[in-house]
């Protein structure tokens, strides 16, 4: 199998000049490295601005690179090309060993799920952050760890679900962007890993998978043993890339299956419940969110229509009859006139909005385009309502940091009202929204409003070994959590990054994003042989 080489980083040979506003935020950003300092992830390079393109002049990849002499074998029909790396932003000393498990600080701890039971999730989850910051060296410490010690052959329970979105997009991204063998071998080897997941009577996967044994289960929590939406939902993306590398069509039957399996269902008023029996084939409890259980089903259905060149028209059917579902069932508008997402639970509407479901801003302005030409203008308003409320949730709390969950009853909008709700573990979903709709918009308040979650992490999350989540956002100081996620480094600082940068940096015709924010190149229909 040739190398795949690096993907154009731009849409066009030229930087687009920086705005006013956007000048201003970059002096921000300026003053922000000066008076931070050392920043242990040596991830201060989120905080520059590149819209300058006097600051940032040659920093991002341009056509005029030097170019390897590689074929590749690949149906993605634009031009590949390998990168000669010019620029590393910054440096550090500690990263690595953060990434390795070591601890920085006393206490602080680098997010390792029991659920993923794999040693390198911060690693794997990080390599294409390092390596579109232009973070070489780290990004060459981090290739040589997986190389080593990335190991599957373990007598281990995962999750079927994170394991594919971390560990299979993070490798698949890093392949596509650097060309490594390692990541697309690494990638195969535990994509296979997974594919014991699919024996039940329907296809429909486990949740668990023991790694040596193959032995499946569900969480005995979800509905009698039922499989998740948004965990089964949510393979389609890398196990069509997976297919494409290995040359196995297996990884896309499987997921294929799962399609013709929901497409047999009745939708109760055309929504999707959470919880699938995968012996059955039946729903289980009848309960429809957008975040949490449910999210990013919905947002693969769109994501599979266009990471196909948009052929895939069965996604896209699905996800436009599912939006309009989501639209006359759960979207309400408060009193005070903020749009939110509400959960259904048998009938019953729960009028609450988790901080996942703040993605379904950014969703629904992607695939605002491909929406029946009477549509396009109203979902794009939709987006814009959903992100500010979801903003809203952050403004109203101290910290300028928006909890877990927030309510629309008993007097109060878009806060938290229960303790359980007011803890902040450094999501993403608001910043990917911000991300989608600037892109699509150009409205600077996107930015400002990206801007201020900076300072607020800064501020609030900033700590010696790293950053940590908080567990109270509405208190005047934050007691921390002790834990960074690994999405943090793979998807919050990577949306910011992106928010800050022209449009021609990883341009949504040739790259989509998984829901780790892994991006996976669009996979054109022709096959074609591509010459650098």
């Amino acid at each position: 199998m040739p190398v795949a080489s690096l993907l154009p980083f731009t849409a066009t040979p030229n930087r687009k000049s920086a705005s006013p506003t956007s000048f201003r935020l970059t002096e921000k950003f300026i003053l922000l490295l000066v008076f931070s300092g050392f920043i242990t992830l040596c991830f201060g390079a989120i905080f520059f601005l590149p819209d300058s393109s006097k600051l940032l002049s040659g920093v991002f990849f341009r056509s005029s690179s030097v170019e390897a002499e590689t074929s590749v074998h690949l149906n993605l029909g634009f031009p590949l090309r390998v990168l000669t790396p010019k620029v590393c932003i910054c440096c550090s000393h500690g990263l690595f060993a953060l990434f390795t498990g070591f601890s920085l600080r006393q206490g602080i701890r680098v997010h390792i799920s029991k659920a993923l039971s794999l040693k390198g999730a911060t690693i794997v989850d990080a390599l294409d952050t390092l390596y579109i910051m232009e973070m070489y060296d780290e990004f060459e410490a981090a290739t040589e760890w997986v190389e080593s010690n990335l190991d599957f052959n373990m007598n281990a329970e995962i999750s079927v679900f994170e394991v594919n979105i971390r560990f299979v997009g993070g490798l698949l991204s890093a392949y596509y962007l650097s060309g490594k063998e390692v990541f697309r071998r690494k990638a195969v080897e535990l994509g296979e890993k997974l594919l014991p997941a699919f024996k039940t009577p329907t296809g429909i996967p486990w949740a668990l998978l023991n790694l040596k044994s193959g032995i499946g289960r569900n969480w005995p929590w979800a509905s009698g043993g039922s499989s998740i939406l948004a965990e089964y939902g949510t393979l389609h993306l890398e196990f069509m890339h997976l297919s494409e590398l290995s040359g196995r069509p297996d990884f896309a039957e499987k997921v294929m299956n799962i399609r013709k399996v929901l497409n047999r269902l009745d939708k109760p008023q055309g929504l999707y419940p959470n919880y699938l029996n995968p012996n059955s084939g039946q729903w289980g409890q009848h309960h429809v969110s957008v975040g949490g259980l449910g999210d990013s089903f919905y947002e693969y259905l769109l994501k599979a229509w266009l990471m196909s060149d948009k052929t895939d028209e069965e996604g896209k059917k699905l996800y436009y009859d599912a939006l309009q579902a989501i639209e006359k069932n759960l979207i309400r508008k408060s009193s005070g006139g903020l749009t939110y997402i509400a959960e259904w639970k048998g009938g019953l509407l729960e009028h609450k909005m988790g901080h996942l479901t703040c993605f379904a801003g950014g969703m629904i302005a992607l695939g605002a385009d491909g929406g029946p030409d009477d549509k396009t203008g109203h979902q794009m308003e939709l987006a814009a309502e959903i992100a500010r409320t979801c903003h809203e949730s952050y403004a109203r709390t101290s910290m300028k940091l928006g909890p877990e969950a927030f309510r629309f009853d008993g007097g109060v909008e878009a806060i938290a009202t229960r303790q359980n709700e007011k803890y902040f573990i450094l999501r993403p979903e608001v910043i990917e929204t911000y991300m989608y709709m600037w892109r699509f918009t150009h409205d600077p308040k996107y930015r400002q409003w990206g801007w201020e979650a900076v300072q607020a992490l800064e501020k609030y999350c900033r700590v010696e070994g790293g950053y940590s989540g908080v567990r109270d956002v509405y208190a005047n100081t934050p007691n921390h959590d002790d834990v960074q996620q690994s999405f943090y480094l793979a998807e919050t600082l990577k949306y910011l990054y992106l928010l800050f940068s022209d449009d021609d940096h990883l341009p949504f015709e040739h790259w989509v994003f998984n829901t780790e924010a892994h991006p996976l190149p669009v996979i054109k229909k022709q096959n074609v042989e591509i010459r650098h």
